[in-house]
């Protein structure tokens, strides 16, 4: 059996419903049974609930659990959490742990330098000396992130972030779903780190002239101070932690500046990128503000 843990966010439930396109049996893991509805729904997933910080509640979880993914929130608790997990899933036998990290795509990027991709480097860390069989899935920025920026897409026809000339180059979490189900279910990943970008590095102005053109409707991006966005954030009800760390991480990225591409995992596993028209065109009612979306969780 297969496990995915954090089954309710935005890379959870990619992979969860992967799995159910390819008709493939999984077990999702939530912490809020209340809100998986549309997983129960989807067919061959079982859903079970479990807090990933007590381990008490995880035993029918990991039971016969040969494999597992493990995400959890990035918030300030990630590193007890994983790591308590890691140790829940060692004692139950479980054969392979695939961590679900993440790596900047902006040249230069230092991930001891802030707390999230910190806190990932020591879960890493812990999991290469626990001495159960690993894998460490590295994407980049989300394309998924974007969505939180259509309330001035809407309001104001603006993107709004500070990133000056700065290029990103985001992945759909449909890419990482796909990626990530052939990693679980195929032999051979044992002691490997797969990297992974979008397959393009973009300016903000090209992404919002994406966005432009899915939706039929002028969309300019707007350079904003780190400052001025952090007061939005916390306007729209970010945690400070968050607005703060989303701060600081975007002036490291704006100082910077560049991106750089990375397909040697789509082209190992034989995917076809996703490219952010694509993507746009895909999500054009969500960008329009006339579909509901899902926030990144704090």
């Amino acid at each position: 059996m297969i496990l995915v843990t954090g089954a309710n966010g935005r890379p959870g439930s990619a992979v969860v419903r992967e799995f159910a396109r390819h008709g493939t049996p999984v077990r999702a893991l939530v912490r809020n049974p209340e809100k998986a509805d549309d997983l129960r729904a989807l067919p061959g997933v079982d859903v079970v609930d479990g807090d990933m910080l007590w381990p008490e509640t995880l035993e029918s979880a990991l039971a016969g659990v040969d494999r597992v993914l493990v995400i959890s929130n990035a918030g300030p608790e990630m590193l007890e959490t994983q790591c308590t997990f890691i140790d829940a899933a060692t004692r139950a036998g479980v054969g392979h742990i695939v961590k679900f990290s993440g790596k900047d795509s902006v040249e230069g990027f230092d991930n001891e330098k802030f707390r999230s991709s910190r806190s990932h480097e020591q879960i890493q860390r812990y999991l290469f000396a626990s001495g159960t069989p690993w894998t460490v899935l590295q994407p980049s920025q989300f394309m998924q992130v974007y969505f939180e920026e259509v309330p001035d897409i809407v309001r104001s026809g603006e993107l709004r972030l500070p990133l000056g000339d700065t290029t990103m180059a985001p992945i759909d979490i449909d890419d990482i779903g796909e990626i990530a189900y052939a990693v679980l279910t195929t032999p051979g990943h044992e002691g490997r780190t797969y990297a992974m970008t979008g397959p393009e590095a973009l300016t903000m102005a090209e992404v919002a002239g994406h966005i432009s053109d899915a939706i039929g409707r002028p969309v300019r991006y707007c350079d904003v101070t780190s400052e001025d966005k952090q007061r939005a954030w916390l306007e729209a009800g970010y945690p400070p932690p968050r607005a703060s760390a989303f701060a600081q991480l975007f002036q490291e990225r704006s100082r910077l500046g560049r991106s750089t591409v990375d397909l040697t995992t789509h082209e190992y596993f034989g995917i076809e990128p996703t490219t952010f028209a694509e993507f746009a065109r895909r999500n054009a009612d969500v960008f329009r503000g006339a579909t509901d979306y899902s926030v990144t969780p704090a």
